[in-house]
C-alpha cells in the first residue's frame, strides 16, 4: 500500500537518485584517492631519495654520519638503502618491522632498479620481496657522476591504512548523506503530496455530493494554484449541478401537472421517465392483462411496443389510439435524437374519455329534443287535422281532441322552460334569493302538493322533520323545485301499495334532506348517469295513463345544478326491488348570503 502512494514513490525515487549518485561518487572518489595516496606517496619518497642522495654527496666518506643524516631525512617507517655497487651497501633503519632490509642480489634480479645504477634514471614501482608478506613502494635516484644510486622504499600497509581510513571517511559520509537524504526525501515528498491528500478527500467529498467542500491554499506554486483551480471547480461544480437540479424540478413539475400521460423511452424499450397521468395508464393495462401491478422494469405494453418500433425504424411521429378499461386513450410518439441518431421516442397519452362521452351526450342530447318534441308535435298535428277535417263529431270529442292538443302545448312549454332553466343553470346565471324558511310549514306545503297523486296511485306518503331545524335558510322556490321532482320520480316509480318517505335531518354545518321509495329500484349500470340530461333508466319510452304526465328528462339535472348553487351536494344509492333514495345535503346560509 505504501508503493502505491505519492509520498512512497516519490521518496523512493528521491532516495534511489541520491544512492545511485552516491554510490558512483564513492566508487570514483576512492579510486582518485588510492591513486592520489599512491602516487603523494612516491612523490615523497623520490624527495627523500634527493635529499639523501644530497647528503650522500656532502658526507660520503662517513658512513655514521651519513646513516644519522638519512635517518633523520626519512620517515620512521621507511627505510633508506645507499648502494655504490654490489659490495657496498648501507642500509638504514627502520621503526617498521615489517618492512625487510633490501640487499644487493635484490637489485640484480630487478631490471628497472638495475638500471637506476646502470643508466642513471629515476624509477618508481611497487614490488614485492621474498621476505615479505605485504608489497613494498621502491623510489630510486642515482647519485651524481652514477657513481651509485639511493633507494627509498616503504611497505604498502601506510598507504592501504590511510587509503581504508579515506573510504572509511568517504563510506561515512555517503551514509550520512543518505540519512539526511532520506529525512529530506520524505519531509519533501509529505511537503508535496499533503495539499494532493487533500484534494483527494475534497474530490471523495464531492463525489459524495459535498460541494460546499474547500482545500486551504497553503502555498502560492503551482500545487497553490492547482488548490485554487480544485476549489473554483467545486463552485462551478456546485452551480451547475444546482441548475440541472432546477430544471429537473421544473421538468418534473410540469410533468406532474400535466393532464396528458408522457413517457420517455430509450432505444432499447425501457421506460425512463413517465407521469402520473402515464403511470394510470400503464397499471391499467397491466391490471387489464395480467392482474397485476405494473413495474418499471416491466414490458411495454403491446400498443406503445408496436408504435414504438414503427417510430425506430421509419424515424416518423406515429399515432394510434386504444381502448382501455373503459376509456379511450390517443397516443402520439415522436423519435428523439442525439445529434443524428435516434436515441429513444417520447409518447404522449392524451386521455380522451371524456371528450368521446361529451361528443356522445351532445349527439345523444339532439337525438332526445327530436324526440322529446316530435311526439307532441305530432300530436298537436294529428289531433288538430281531426278537428279541422270535421272526424271529431260530436262536442265532448272536440273537447277531448282539444284538451289532448292543450296538454301536448303544455308540455313542449314545459321542455323548453326546462331547457332554458337548464341552460342558465349550467352557465352560471341562476340566481338564489335566500331567506329564513320555517321547515314544519314549508314542507307541509309540499307534501300537502302530492296527496292527491299518491292517493291515487295507491302510494303510502309520509315525512320527518328534525325538531332541532326550526328554521333554515336557503332559496324556497328553487329547493321546492328539487323536492317536487324528487318526490315526483318516487311516486312514479313506485307501485300500488308502495312508500315514500322524505326525511330532514340534522347534520355537522349542514341539513340533510333524503327521500325514499320502495319501487323498482335504478340498475347499477344507469346510477352514474341519472343526473345527466335526458337519461332515463326506462329506454322503452313508453307513454305513461293519460292521467299522468311523462317527465322531460331533465328534472334531476336541473335539481342537481340548484343543490350544488347552493354549494350542497346531491347523491342516489339504489337497488333493484328495494327502492332508491336520494340524498341532497345543503349547509344553513345564514340571511345575509
Amino acid at each position: 500500500m505504501f508503493w502505491r502512494s505519492v509520498v512512497g514513490k516519490l521518496w523512493f525515487t528521491i532516495l534511489f537518485l541520491v544512492c545511485f549518485v552516491l554510490f558512483i561518487l564513492t566508487i570514483l572518489l576512492l579510486e582518485f584517492f588510492q591513486n592520489y595516496h599512491v602516487l603523494e606517496a612516491e612523490k615523497h619518497l623520490l624527495q627523500t631519495a634527493d635529499k639523501i642522495s644530497e647528503v650522500v654527496d656532502r658526507f660520503e666518506g662517513d658512513q655514521d654520519l651519513l646513516l644519522s643524516t638519512t635517518a633523520m631525512v626519512k620517515d620512521p617507517e621507511s627505510r633508506a638503502v645507499i648502494t655504490w655497487g654490489p659490495d657496498q651497501v648501507l642500509i638504514s633503519e627502520s621503526n617498521s618491522e615489517n618492512l625487510p632490509k633490501m640487499d644487493a642480489q635484490w637489485f640484480d634480479k630487478d631490471p628497472e632498479l638495475s638500471a637506476v645504477l646502470e643508466e642513471g634514471v629515476d624509477v618508481k614501482k611497487v614490488a614485492s620481496l621474498e621476505s615479505s608478506e605485504t608489497g613494498v613502494m621502491v623510489v630510486g635516484t642515482p647519485l651524481s657522476d652514477n657513481k651509485g644510486a639511493v633507494f627509498v622504499y616503504q611497505s604498502l600497509d601506510t598507504i592501504e591504512e590511510t587509503s581504508e581510513q579515506t573510504t572509511k571517511i568517504i563510506f561515512l559520509g555517503a551514509g550520512i548523506a543518505i540519512v539526511l537524504t532520506t529525512i529530506f526525501a520524505f519531509f519533501l515528498s509529505t511537503r508535496i503530496t499533503a495539499p494532493l491528500i487533500k484534494m483527494r478527500e475534497g474530490a471523495l467529498e464531492l463525489a459524495k455530493g459535498e460541494f460546499n467542500t474547500k482545500i486551504p491554499i497553503r502555498t502560492h506554486d503551482e500545487i497553490g494554484e492547482l488548490a485554487m483551480a480544485f476549489n473554483r471547480m467545486g463552485r462551478e461544480l456546485k452551480f451547475h449541478i444546482n441548475a440541472l437540479n432546477q430544471e429537473k424540478e421544473q421538468l418534473s413539475g410540469i410533468l406532474r401537472s400535466m393532464a396528458d400521460g408522457v413517457i420517455t423511452i430509450n432505444r432499447q424499450g425501457d421506460v425512463l421517465v413517465s407521469n402520473p397521468p402515464a403511470q394510470q395508464y400503464l397499471e391499467a393495462y397491466e391490471f387489464e392483462k395480467n392482474h397485476g401491478v405494473w413495474n418499471k422494469e416491466d414490458a411495454l405494453p403491446e400498443p406503445l411496443q408496436e408504435l414504438f418500433r414503427s417510430v425506430i425504424s421509419e424515424e416518423n411521429e406515429s399515432m394510434t389510439e386504444v381502448t382501455l378499461q373503459g376509456r379511450s386513450w390517443v397516443i402520439i410518439m415522436t423519435p428523439l435524437y442525439d445529434r443524428q441518431k435516434v436515441r429513444g421516442a417520447v409518447a404522449v397519452l392524451r386521455d380522451m374519455t371524456e371528450e368521446r362521452r361529451l361528443n356522445k351526450l351532445r349527439k345523444d342530447f339532439i337525438a332526445n329534443v327530436s324526440h322529446e318534441l316530435r311526439t307532441p308535435i305530432s300530436m298537436l298535428q294529428g289531433y288538430s287535422e281531426a278537428i279541422v277535417d270535421d272526424i271529431a263529431e260530436s262536442k265532448e270529442e272536440k273537447n277531448e281532441l282539444a284538451q289532448i292538443i292543450h296538454d301536448e302545448s303544455l308540455r313542449i312549454g314545459r321542455l323548453v322552460n326546462e331547457l332554458l332553466d337548464l341552460a342558465r343553470m349550467e352557465a352560471g346565471h341562476i340566481q338564489l334569493s335566500i331567506e329564513p324558511i320555517d321547515m314544519e310549514t314549508y314542507m307541509h306545503k309540499i307534501i300537502r302538493k302530492f296527496h292527491g297523486i299518491a292517493n291515487e296511485k295507491g302510494v303510502v306518503l309520509t315525512y320527518s322533520i328534525n325538531q332541532n331545524l326550526k328554521t333554515l335558510h336557503f332559496d324556497p322556490d328553487r329547493i321546492e323545485q328539487v323536492f317536487t321532482n324528487l318526490i315526483d320520480n318516487a311516486i312514479r316509480h313506485s307501485e300500488s301499495g308502495g312508500e315514500v318517505l322524505v326525511t330532514v335531518d340534522a347534520g355537522r354545518g349542514e341539513w340533510v334532506a333524503s327521500v325514499h321509495d320502495s319501487g323498482l329500484g335504478i340498475a347499477e349500470e344507469d346510477l352514474p348517469f341519472v343526473f345527466e340530461r335526458f337519461y332515463k333508466a326506462d329506454k322503452s319510452r313508453k307513454r305513461e295513463s293519460k292521467n299522468y304526465k311523462k317527465g322531460t328528462g331533465l328534472g334531476l339535472a336541473i335539481a342537481k345544478n340548484i343543490v350544488e348553487a347552493h354549494e350542497g351536494s346531491i347523491s342516489v344509492h339504489s337497488k333493484i326491488n328495494e327502492g332508491t333514495t336520494f340524498t341532497l345535503k345543503i349547509p344553513d346560509m345564514n340571511a345575509e348570503n
